[in-house]
This record gives C-alpha cells, sequence and structure tokens, in this order.
C-alpha cells in the first residue's frame, strides 16, 4: 500500500490481502479440511504454484504421496464399479479384438518387415515437416484407416505414412482440425 506521496509503507503489500497469505487458514484447508492445493487455488484465485510458495513460506508441510493418494476419491472399487468384468465384447470401448494382434506385429516378422518397408518408401521423411530419422523411434507408422475395426487394410502400404513424432501427436489432437491423414 502507498501513501499519497506514492511512497509504499513497509510492511504493507500493494495487493489487496489473500485469504492463503494467512499461515492459520491456509494451515486449516490444506492440513485440517485435507483440500488440495488446487482447489484452494481455485477458491483463492491463484495458482498451484502460488499456494505451494505460501505453503513453504508458512513452513507448513506438504503430504507425502500415500497422504495425498488416501485423501483423493477414486472412484468405484471392484463389483460397485458398474465395468467391473466387463472385457472384450462387453466393454463399450471394445472394437474387434484386434489389440493382441497389434502388440505381435512389432515382434513377429511380417510386423516388422512391414515398418521397414513403410519407412523406406517414405525415405526415412515424415511425409508433413520432411524431418528424417533423429534417433530411435524419432519416425512413426501411421495407419490412415486405423488398425482396430480394419483388419483388411492393416499391411496395405497406401493405408500407412511416415510421421515423425510430432507431428503424429498433432494428427491425432484436435489441432488438426482438417483431419490430415486420418480416414
Amino acid at each position: 500500500m502507498h501513501v499519497g506521496n506514492g511512497q509504499f509503507v513497509k510492511g504493507e503489500h500493494w495487493r489487496p490481502r489473500a485469504l492463503h497469505w494467512d499461515a492459520i487458514w491456509l494451515h486449516e484447508q490444506y492440513h485440517i479440511q485435507g483440500r488440495s492445493a488446487g482447489e484452494i487455488a481455485a477458491e483463492s484465485g491463484t495458482t498451484d504454484a502460488a499456494i505451494f510458495y505460501w505453503l513453504k513460506k508458512h513452513g507448513i508441510g506438504r503430504r507425502t504421496i500415500s497422504q495425498a493418494r488416501s485423501l483423493k476419491y477414486w472412484g468405484l472399487m471392484g463389483s460397485a464399479n458398474p465395468m467391473h468384468g466387463k472385457t472384450g465384447p462387453a466393454n463399450p470401448r471394445y472394437v474387434d479384438g484386434s489389440s493382441p494382434d497389434r502388440q505381435r506385429m512389432y515382434v513377429r516378422g511380417e510386423g516388422r518387415q512391414f515398418i521397414r518397408d513403410a519407412l523406406a518408401r517414405d525415405a526415412y521423411q515424415c511425409r508433413r515437416c520432411l524431418a528424417g530419422k533423429a534417433g530411435p523411434k524419432s519416425l512413426h507408422v501411421h495407419h490412415v484407416a486405423t488398425w482396430a475395426g480394419n483388419k483388411d487394410m492393416r499391411f496395405i502400404l497406401n493405408n500407412v505414412v511416415t510421421l515423425c513424432r510430432q507431428c503424429h501427436s498433432w494428427v491425432h489432437s484436435n489441432a488438426n482440425v482438417k483431419r490430415e491423414f486420418l480416414a
């Protein structure tokens, strides 16, 4: 806070006082009520980092991982969980049971050779940004028509494209509004 002549008063802050600046209030919220730094930050209109700063400033110890996990709500367990025991076709995310096939693709010769052929066809360059191989696993072979649900398209070279790690992430992101490299 400053006096009319533009001078700051020692011990006063120029911002309005915030709840989390008070050591007793912060200790009560964090340790007694078991609220997370994120919850306290949202109420205080600040960031988690600011709450952690004030915890340290006030000498309030942070929770251990096991303490934090014991406070966190993890949802329904066992048979009370509506997804309990729903595997294979009973699971709503099930497509065609191809997951074990996909895992074997990278172990057996057919899949590994297919990947080598796709990379060689694209001259070991990303087809989107033209980046070359920068290290192990820096280039990915992306299926245009997805692996799951398209058994006949899995090993067709015209259905795959070589992408670098960054471009592959971008293709599957919401930023890809034109749905490039997606069927």
